[in-house]
């Protein structure tokens, strides 16, 4: 993980901790490429969570939003999520 990577997530999770008692439900959002198994690959990384999750496609069907309701247990948890989805080719967090 290259240094501005790190310090984003560092001050991400001060945020989350000044912001949130744990547990805690967050929201995450993310943009797709609808191409291989891009959708499917964030839901299985919110697999036996509990999560609502929500697709939506663009009007081209190029790319898919996905909206990831889930109870996360402390603000570590919710960043080693991004850092475990963002390997997805293409993948935005929102």
């Amino acid at each position: 993980m290259d240094k501005d990577t790190q310090e984003f997530y560092d001050r991400l999770k001060v945020e989350l901790d000044m912001s949130n008692t744990w547990p805690a439900e967050y929201l995450y959002k993310f943009i797709v490429p609808t191409v291989n198994d891009n959708v499917i690959r964030v839901e299985e990384a919110f697999d036996c969570m509990g999560a609502v999750i929500k697709t939506t496609k663009s009007k081209t069907g190029k790319f898919t939003s996905i909206s990831v309701d889930v109870m996360m247990k402390d603000a570590q948890e919710i960043i080693d999520k991004y850092i475990e989805v963002s390997t997805i080719e293409g993948i935005i967090s929102l």
